[in-house]
């Protein structure tokens, strides 16, 4: 069994980018920890299962989704 780890409640802008750069989907993170994030996003099943997230400050992660719902995704970085 995998320990939780903490999250902490962000306000952050981001995008979701995949297709080489080619393409990018808006988000706001809703929660971080430091292996992963809850994003809110338009259409939870718009992203690929494997993308970058780059937050609005620089950032970049390469995540893997692990669940989603209808406005949010969950996902882990890798």
């Amino acid at each position: 069994m995998q320990e939780r780890q903490l999250r902490r409640r962000t306000f952050l802008g981001g995008h979701i980018i995949f297709n080489d750069g080619g393409s990018s989907i808006d988000c706001t993170i809703k929660d971080f920890s430091e292996g992963g994030a809850k994003l809110a996003v338009e259409n939870g099943l718009a992203p690929p299962e494997r993308f970058d997230l780059q937050l609005n400050d620089g950032r970049t992660f390469s995540c893997e989704i692990r669940w989603r719902r209808m406005d949010f995704i969950g996902v882990a970085f890798v």
